[in-house]
């Protein structure tokens, strides 16, 4: 095997096995709700869409922080690597304060976006009502484990997730069963283990942060400045943050859309993403991966070794999408037999794995090269334009006239929706070869002013 799989997949596994416990916790709600109702699925599913929204907004603002701090972790500058996390965690928690206000005051108008339906509307402001401080908690350990994957220790975010994963599927069973005693309670139940098991999360971080020989987890960092830093992290942040809360929010409204279509589509696509959620496991972890290694060997300046180890990556998410594909195929007896839904939504649910199994292909590249090999090299602002246009000027009014003008059949109106990813493969592999993305983005003259 080559050294650069080798090292590759030992940045990747870790970040894989993340990715499914991460999936693994998302199944455990789904089925552990789907013994209390349809409605109960639906809700959750439907209120999530805020939780995913604030995911890509943290996300989004650790990805700024992974570009930055990765090529002057490969050019050795730790100094550097501490003021981008206080930059990376002003914004995060001035976005949480946001997602925690909403989701305490104005729970009920929030889900009403989703649908019209009293009782989901109901159930899920109970949910947003609980998970709301777990946007704080969120916020500060999704930049620290940012800023310790850019630096290669992906390990030891794999093991607190680990802990934080395990400590959410034990409180889930007691909160939603009522167990030892407890009262059963539902939505509110998978609320309440979620907002635990994320403050879990923060503690670990904070006892690695006291443990750590090289990146902590500071308050003083927040207030560290740097003009340099600060300018280069809002060029290539930004437009990285806005391309994750594009796609977050336009991703919310497909929800949206199927939503207002029927209680049965909700609770199929609520499964459906589920299982999509296994199936891009491996091929999210290359391109979460991917900006890591390429942003280290950028920063080393080693600029055609960057492009050739960009071609492997490549080479590597082909082959996971392909995995992919055999593991929803492989799923799909066993999620039919399981699902406690209507025939009509069994029948959606059904229709809807198989196009996933072709989905994950687009939605693996993209994914590697939008935000994996483009953002490595400081290349943020193509991301966005491509998915704003793409999501915003296609996807969704394509959707919405399907919906709601032509009235389609559900299974149509997915069926275009599931589109996007195809849609702008032409622009994002153009972009790619053109190798204008492979960049060294660190200054020699970030202590001079």
């Amino acid at each position: 095997m080559h050294p650069f799989y080798s090292k590759a997949i030992k940045i990747t596994i870790p970040i894989v096995i993340q990715n499914l416990l991460s999936a693994t916790i998302a199944s455990t709600d789904v089925m552990m709700l789907n013994y209390v109702g349809q409605s109960a699925i639906s809700s959750v599913s439907l209120a999530v869409n805020y939780t995913s929204v604030a995911f890509m907004v943290f996300f989004g603002i650790g990805t700024g922080a992974t570009m930055l701090s990765s090529q002057y972790n490969g050019k050795g500058d730790l100094e550097a690597v501490h003021l981008v996390e206080g930059i990376a965690l002003r914004f995060s928690l001035m976005f949480a304060a946001l997602f925690t206000l909403a989701s305490l005051f104005i729970p009920r108008y929030m889900m009403m976006v989703f649908t019209p339906d009293p009782e989901l509307i109901s159930l899920g402001a109970s949910y947003l009502k609980v998970v709301a401080v777990s946007f704080v908690f969120w916020s500060i350990s999704e930049v620290f484990m940012a800023v310790l994957r850019s630096v290669e220790r992906v390990a030891v975010c794999t093991v607190m997730n680990i802990g934080g994963f395990i400590c959410n599927i034990l409180l889930n069973a007691l909160f939603i069963f009522g167990l030892f005693g407890l009262p059963k309670m539902g939505v509110v139940g998978v609320a309440l283990a979620t907002a635990i098991s994320r403050g879990m999360v923060l503690i670990f971080c904070i006892i690695v942060s006291a443990r750590s020989k090289n990146v902590h987890l500071a308050p003083s960092y927040i207030f560290r400045k740097n003009g340099l830093l600060f300018h280069d992290f809002l060029s290539m942040a930004v437009p990285a943050l806005i391309n994750d809360i594009s796609w977050g929010v336009a991703f919310s409204l497909y929800s949206a859309i199927i939503g207002h279509l029927s209680n049965d589509a909700v609770a199929a696509y609520s499964f459906v993403n589920v299982v999509k959620g296994f199936g891009t496991v491996f091929c999210f972890a290359v391109g979460s991966a991917s900006g890591i290694i390429l942003g280290n060997i950028m920063g080393e300046g080693k600029i055609e070794e960057a492009k050739e180890s960009a071609r492997r990556l490549m080479i590597m998410t082909v082959i996971s999408a392909m995995m992919g594909s055999v593991v929803i195929l492989c799923l799909i007896p066993f999620i039919l037999d399981f699902a406690d839904v209507t025939p009509e939504a069994h029948r959606y649910l059904k229709y809807m794995l198989f196009i996933n199994t072709v989905y994950i292909h687009g939605a693996a590249v993209n994914t590697t090269l939008i935000a994996g090999v483009f953002r490595a090299g400081g290349d943020s602002k193509f991301g966005m334009i491509c998915d704003t246009i793409d999501m915003w000027c296609y996807a969704l009014p394509v959707g919405f006239i399907a919906a709601f003008v032509l009235k389609l059949p559900v299974m149509w109106v997915y069926v275009l929706l599931c589109t996007d990813e195809f849609v702008k493969w032409p622009w994002v592999l153009k972009n790619y070869f053109s190798g204008k993305w492979a960049r060294n983005i660190t200054r020699e003259d970030l202590y001079d002013r």
